[in-house]
């Protein structure tokens, strides 16, 4: 179900063009950079720095990569600009869309995701007018292989302090409580397991399913240029795509 694990919208992303991937790196490079900024360079002791780093790698961004954005923050007052600016809207048929941003020009990014949500037959909103119909929950997304054993992997997320482990489909998804996440994720990756993704996200309560053709290319485009763009970070909906 899209909107209850990113997932699959990863999955889409990394089997993208190089260009596409280049694009993807960049936007992860500018929220590391601006995580390094505003809390050092230790991930040890700058939480958002590492979770940065962590998302980044769930990209396969390489480690070169991730650390020479690190070394660059340091002298670099750039980054003191950008903000983070959530936005809020409806795609077609009462699509619920949430778009988080990291900008440089808040005017910029206003205009141009006001001209995609017009364009595709939704409508910019304001805050507070989709995102109550969201929970923020912390998701662990590990791939299933002969290497993993479910029952383990279940006690392992359990005993960290995970709220919930499913093992329908191809992935196991492991969900925690927003403060609990960080806990949870690095005493799984320090037992030896592979994340897939993890982050804190926005889950939709409930769902909404499209039945048009047109509706669902006006919804596929909306997010198509969402992503494209350079101030998106991350897109969350509830659009149950089939």
């Amino acid at each position: 179900m899209s909107g209850h694990s990113k997932w699959n919208n990863i999955k889409h992303k990394k089997e993208k063009s190089d260009a596409q991937k280049a694009k993807i790196f960049t936007k992860m490079g500018r929220e590391i950079a601006v995580a390094a900024k505003a809390g050092g360079a230790d991930p040890e002791v700058n939480g958002r720095l590492k979770d940065a780093i962590a998302k980044a790698r769930s990209f396969n961004m390489p480690n070169d990569n991730i650390q020479r954005v690190i070394k660059k923050a340091a002298g670099d007052m750039n980054t003191d600009n950008y903000e983070d600016i959530v936005y809020e809207g409806y795609g077609v048929g009462g699509v619920a869309v949430i778009v988080e941003t990291l900008t440089d020009n808040r005017n910029r990014t206003a205009g141009d995701l006001r001209h995609y949500f017009d364009k595709f037959g939704g409508n910019l909103g304001t805050n507070g007018s989709v995102s109550w119909m969201f929970d923020e929950k912390g998701m662990i997304i590990v791939a299933k292989s002969g290497d993993v054993d479910e029952d383990t992997l279940m006690m392992d997320a359990l005993d960290s302090g995970a709220d919930d482990f499913n093992g329908e489909g191809d992935f196991y998804e492991i969900s925690t409580a927003p403060a609990d996440f960080r806990a949870v994720r690095d005493a799984l990756e320090e037992k030896g397991y592979k994340l897939e993704s993890a982050g804190v996200e926005k889950i939709p309560q409930t769902t909404v399913k499209l039945t048009d053709e047109h509706d669902i290319l006006m919804m596929e485009k909306l997010i198509e240029n969402l992503e494209d763009n350079d101030d998106v970070q991350e897109i969350y909906h509830n659009w149950e795509e089939e």
